[in-house]
């Protein structure tokens, strides 16, 4: 799917509000949009961005204990 971005869009609010309370990953938003994170954090109005389907996502990593 592609999104247009509006004024003061931030990529963590248009993927949580896009995929909802999925443990989505922002790396898969990024990698599918080569130069998107050079755009800064506050992205420009009007950039097109392209939002892959949940099974074009690259699998979940196993989370880390480091103790106990």
């Amino acid at each position: 799917m592609k999104y247009r971005t509006k004024d003061g869009d931030v990529l963590d609010a248009v993927c949580t509000k896009h995929y909802g309370d999925l443990s989505w990953r922002i790396e898969d938003v990024i990698a599918a949009n080569p130069g998107l994170s050079a755009r800064g954090a506050v992205l420009p109005s009007g950039l097109l961005i392209e939002l892959p389907p949940v099974e074009d996502a690259a699998p979940q990593r196993p989370t880390l204990r480091l103790w106990g």
